[in-house]
C-alpha cells in the first residue's frame, strides 16, 4: 500500500495567546511512500517526524494537505478506518489481560462484516505472536515481561488486524542499547516478511539509517533530504543534514575559497574547481582523513583512541566548530604521539564545502 503525502501541513495555535504566534509543525511535507518499503522518519525532538506520523494515523487533522492509501483520500477518514497498526513509544499494554488477551483485543472491537469468529481471533493471535517470536509467552501478564517482550507484544497487537500500513512512533527509545539493537533487526524482519509499508519515527540517526529503505530528514518541521541511508549520508544537501548523520559525527571546520582552492588557516589543504572565492564552512567524515607526514592539513595531537580494527586520533585545530577533530584510519597505521602534531591528506568524496549565510551545499569538481 502506498502513501501520498500532499502538500501537508500542520499548524498549532501559540500557548502564548498574547504573543499570538502559531507553530508550524509540518510544512508544506510531499512525498509518496513506495508501497511495501520502510521508510524512517528523522529529525531531532520538535521537528515535526511524530507529528507526520500522527496525521497519516488519522489521531492528528492536517491544517492542509492530503492524504492517500493507495488511490483512497483518507484525509478525513477516522483513525479505526484506515487500515493501520500503531505502536507508541510506551508500549500501551493493558497490565491486567495476557499477552493473548492484549494481542486480541484489537480483533474484539471488530464490528458488521468485519467481526471475526473465537477461532479465527485465536489463529490471528498466534500468527501474529509466532511473527514476533512470544508464542510461548501467551498467558503472562505484561509486568511478567522484559521490555523487549512488551515491544513485541505491541508490535503483534499492531500487526494483527492485517493494517494496510504500520506505524511505529519510538519504538525503541526505552529499551537498553543491546535490545535495541536486537528489537530493530526483529522490526525489520518482520516488515520484510509481511511487505506492510511501514514509517519509522525516531531520532537515532544510526537506528534509522541500520533498517530504512528510505530515510526522511526533517528540521523544524520542513524537510531537509530525502534518500536512501547510504546516499544522504555520502551526498548530504546541507550542514544540517551532514551534521545530523553519523557516528562520530562530521568535523566542522571554518575556510576560505581562494583561486579554486581551500583553505584552513593558510595551509591549502584540497584544490577545487567552480567555486567562487568566498568563506565557507567545511565538512570532513571521520573517515575522510589520511595519515600522511607530507599532508597538507596539520592538526595539534590530543590523544589516539585504540578501537580494535580501527584507531580515532583526536586531534585540535584552530578553524574548527567541534572541540575536537576526530579522525578514524585503520589500525596497520602507526601514529608518532611524541611529535605532538599530525598530518592529514584528505579523501575529496569524504569532503563537503557549504555556504557560509545558507548552509546549503557548494558542488565542485577535484582537479
Amino acid at each position: 500500500m502506498k502513501v501520498v503525502l500532499q502538500n501537508l501541513t500542520k499548524i498549532f495555535p501559540s500557548r502564548d495567546k498574547k504573543a499570538g504566534k502559531e507553530v508550524v509543525a509540518v510544512n508544506d511535507f510531499t512525498f509518496e511512500i513506495p508501497d511495501g518499503k520502510l521508510i524512517g522518519l528523522l529529525g531531532p525532538s520538535g521537528c515535526g517526524k511524530s507529528t507526520t506520523l500522527y496525521m497519516i494515523s488519522g489521531l492528528q487533522k492536517p491544517t492542509s494537505g492530503k492524504i492517500f492509501f493507495g488511490e483512497d483520500d483518507v484525509t478525513e477518514v477516522s483513525t479505526e478506518n484506515r487500515g493501520i497498526g500503531l505502536v507508541f513509544q510506551n508500549y500501551a499494554l493493558y497490565p491486567h489481560m495476557t499477552v493473548k488477551q492484549n494481542i486480541l483485543f484489537p480483533l474484539q472491537n471488530l464490528k458488521g462484516a468485519d467481526k471475526l469468529s473465537k477461532e479465527e481471533m485465536d489463529k490471528r493471535a498466534l500468527e501474529a505472536a509466532r511473527l514476533v517470536q512470544i508464542d510461548e509467552l501467551m498467558e503472562r501478564k505484561p509486568s511478567e515481561l522484559s521490555g523487549g517482550q512488551q515491544q513485541r507484544v505491541a508490535i503483534a497487537r499492531a500487526l494483527v488486524k492485517m493494517p494496510r500500513v504500520l506505524l511505529l512512533d519510538e519504538p525503541l527509545s526505552n529499551l537498553d542499547a543491546r535490545l535495541r539493537l536486537q528489537t530493530r533487526e526483529e522490526i525489520r524482519r518482520i516488515q520484510k516478511e509481511t511487505g506492510i509499508t511501514t514509517v519509522f519515527v525516531t531520532h537515532d540517526q544510526e537506528e534509522a539509517m541500520s533498517i530504512s529503505d528510505l530515510i526522511v530528514v526533517m528540521k523544524l518541521g520542513v524537510v531537509q533530504q530525502i534518500g536512501q541511508p547510504q546516499q544522504v549520508y555520502d551526498d548530504p544537501a546541507n550542514l544540517f543534514v551532514a551534521k545530523f548523520l553519523g557516528t562520530p559525527p562530521i568535523n566542522v571546520l571554518e575556510g576560505t575559497v581562494r583561486g579554486g582552492k581551500v583553505y584552513i588557516g593558510q595551509e591549502a589543504v584540497l584544490e577545487v574547481a567552480g567555486v567562487a572565492d568566498q568563506p565557507v564552512y567545511i565538512g570532513i567524515r571521520p573517515e575522510g582523513f589520511v595519515l600522511d607526514e607530507n599532508g597538507p592539513l596539520s592538526c595539534k595531537l590530543s590523544n589516539v583512541e585504540v578501537m580494535g580494527r580501527d584507531v580515532s586520533i583526536v586531534s585540535t585545530n584552530p578553524a574548527s566548530l567541534n572541540p575536537v577533530i576526530r579522525s578514524i584510519i585503520n589500525a596497520d597505521n602507526r601514529v608518532d604521539v611524541t611529535s605532538g602534531t599530525v598530518r592529514y591528506s584528505i579523501k575529496p568524496h569524504k569532503f563537503f564545502l557549504f555556504h557560509k549565510d545558507t548552509e546549503e551545499r557548494i558542488r565542485f569538481e577535484v582537479k
